[in-house]
């Protein structure tokens, strides 16, 4: 193990978009040079500070990603950039592996050819697919019942690859349920459209929306809607960095880490807590399940824990959903008239 003396600039993909942005926030705020790619598919160019270098592009585009790379001396990349919502990639599976996959390929190739040492990659709980036994654990079986989740998967095991044949070592953060928004306000979930229940039910409680559908309420649990282990944003992009302080400490080690806090809430567990932190009650709309849908998915986070001095700030579910609501008010006064 060695100590890190000197910090490496730091490649952020996708970091106009929710999750990047709250990691480049949290590197900046431990030091760490920060320069951003995103192509603000998804992503705002607001969302990212004035005084961090923006590089506007695709991750596919490697000619542009190796110049930024050189230019700014990269040492490292954290990846978020990608498609995230489960139904779409049901819809065109050939675009999710198209974007998660083969971006993910010439991205790796770029980091390779400019002798990048280190990569952190966003990946997800969707690659267990239907668990066995929950908690769940980093070894459990890999079965991805979505394209998106396979998506993911596949870079994981590129990364393997690449690690094995290459001067690189990684780290696959697998997300539980992200939300939440910056304590300080700085950055939130923006995207229109936001399948989160969280933020859904933000949105619900500030008149955005008309009710908030609740998918299924035979499930096998206490109260019969889905369980779900949700991490607050901020705990997830401090994981990020402390994650990377572990690739640089022993460059031959690689890691594969769940992030989630080892505690599920249920769909109408979460709705009771936006209706405590708003005073005010949420229509709820009870349908039918969505295929593939499990049960319940609450991390064991035993591994991260013990790997690195990773201690969640924000694991109160009152607390998520009080950032998650400042956030969402913060963006109704940007596009009030």
């Amino acid at each position: 193990m060695r100590s890190i003396t000197e910090k490496p600039a730091v490649l952020v993909t996708g970091g106009a978009g929710y999750i990047g942005s709250h990691a480049v926030l949290a590197l900046r705020d431990a030091g760490w040079p920060v320069v951003v790619i995103d192509n603000l598919s998804t992503g705002f160019r607001w969302a990212v500070p004035q005084d961090v270098p923006f590089v506007q592009g695709d991750i596919a585009d490697q000619p542009l990603v190796e110049a930024a790379m050189r230019e700014h001396g990269i040492g490292a990349v954290m990846h978020f950039a990608g498609s995230v919502v489960v139904p779409e990639s049901v819809r065109d599976p050939l675009g999710y592996y198209r974007n998660n996959t083969v971006r993910s390929r010439a991205l790796i190739e770029s980091a390779v050819t400019c002798g990048v040492r280190h990569f952190i990659f966003s990946s997800t709980a969707a690659v267990y697919g239907i668990p066995e036994i929950v908690p769940i654990v980093e070894d459990s079986g890999k079965a991805p019942i979505n394209p998106y989740g396979m998506s993911k998967l596949m870079t994981e095991q590129m990364l393997r690859d690449v690690a094995a044949a290459h001067p690189m070592n990684f780290c696959a953060l697998r997300y539980f349920n992200v939300a939440g928004a910056d304590p300080e306000n700085r950055a939130g979930q923006s995207t229109l459209g936001a399948t989160h229940l969280i933020k859904v039910a933000v949105e619900a409680a500030l008149g955005k929306r008309e009710a908030v559908s609740v998918y299924g309420t035979d499930f096998d649990t206490p109260d019969g809607t889905g369980v779900r282990d949700y991490i607050h944003v901020s705990d997830l992009a401090d994981a990020h960095v402390l994650a990377l302080g572990a690739l640089i400490a022993d460059p031959a080690a690689s890691h594969t880490f769940n992030c989630g806090y080892g505690r599920g809430f249920s769909v109408l567990e979460v709705l009771d807590a936006v209706d405590r932190v708003t005073n005010r009650p949420i229509t709820r709309r009870l349908e039918g399940r969505r295929a593939g849908d499990p049960d319940a998915l609450v991390a064991d986070n035993g591994r991260i824990t013990a790997a690195l001095p990773w201690r969640p700030a924000h694991e109160d579910l009152d607390t998520i959903v009080r950032h998650a609501l400042a956030w969402e008010r913060h963006l109704a006064e940007r596009t009030a008239p």
